[in-house]
């Protein structure tokens, strides 16, 4: 099945599904989602990005919903290795200031 406004390419945004012409991915459009943002407050974070394309992404989402799961886990995992890794120096500063 075709999506329009949805592919796929090598190299660009890891092959991830995106949305043609941009490097918004549909896990980018599902994370926002969410986070509690409708199609329209997301159109308003990306204004370049139409409804019909966010609809796009997020009927691929529902249609490949294994396969983008799966992806997101795997992110996510690397995310949290990452952070704990190279904690961030910011925060650690900021526990360190007393509380006024």
């Amino acid at each position: 099945m075709e999506y329009p406004h949805i592919v796929k390419t090598p190299g660009t945004c890891s092959g991830l599904p995106r949305i043609e012409g941009t490097r918004i991915s549909v896990n980018l459009i599902i994370g926002e989602t969410e986070a509690g943002m409708s199609p329209a407050e997301i159109h308003g974070a990306h204004p370049h990005v139409t409804l019909a394309q966010i609809h796009a992404a997020l009927a691929y989402y529902y249609d490949h919903r294994d396969e983008v799961d799966a992806v997101r886990s795997e992110t996510a995992a690397i995310v949290e290795e990452m952070r704990a890794k190279f904690p961030s120096k910011l925060a650690a500063a900021a526990r360190a200031q007393p509380q006024s």
